[in-house]
């Protein structure tokens, strides 16, 4: 059985419940360890404030990377079909030939990090064939929010199994500080993440969760 994603506890863990999110969303609730969720909780949250407030500013581009790769060695070292990939700089972005692109075709989850308000993660989980992304952004927006009004951006909270926004492709490749952009190219980054059980190849008909 799957279960629906989750959202943020608090201002700061946007990080480690999309991690967790990406978890959930690619396998059955039954299926999932708790080295899994201990792991994720114990090695995030590790950025400190201007006043030395630990956890304040969130979960470091280090601490995802090293999920990402611990992630995959669990994967390799454990009955459960996991795989991770770590991805920074100009190889994150969305459009023809991008990872990210291809991962949602295959079956699989994009954490990301990209700009709304501050430095934040989401999880990208499907394309929709006029080339919008689905997104899960662990902040709550009430479906009555006018807070995207005139981006393109829609809220939906129909799906909580796949995602509550959908996204112009657009949105994520500009630079600069705006909704759900990706921002400057040195500072981007995103995880991968498959079920290999459910990976489709790279012929594979993508599925449309709508």
């Amino acid at each position: 059985m799957k279960s629906p994603l989750r959202y943020q506890f608090s201002e700061y863990d946007c990080g480690p419940t999309t991690m967790l999110n990406a978890v959930s969303y690619l396998f059955e609730r039954e299926e999932i360890p708790p080295e899994i969720i201990r792991n994720v909780m114990l090695y995030s949250l590790d950025c400190y404030s201007q006043k030395g407030e630990p956890g304040r500013a969130g979960t470091s581009r280090m601490a995802m990377m090293f999920l990402s790769n611990w992630l995959d060695g669990f994967g390799r070292a454990t009955n459960l079909p996991l795989s991770s990939q770590y991805l920074s700089g100009k190889s994150v972005y969305i459009g023809q030939e991008s990872f990210i692109n291809d991962a949602l075709h295959r079956g699989g989850a994009a954490v990301v990090r990209l700009f709304y308000d501050v430095e934040h993660y989401a999880l990208l989980t499907g394309e929709l064939p006029d080339g919008r992304i689905l997104m899960f952004d662990p902040w709550y927006v009430p479906e009555s929010s006018d807070e995207f009004r005139g981006t393109g951006i829609e809220t939906s909270l129909q799906h909580p199994m796949a995602y509550n926004r959908i996204v112009p492709a657009d949105c994520f490749n500009r630079e600069e500080n705006a909704p759900y952009a990706l921002g400057p190219v040195e500072d981007r980054e995103a995880v991968l993440l498959f079920n290999e059980r459910t990976k489709k190849t790279a012929q594979a008909t993508i599925e449309y969760f709508i």
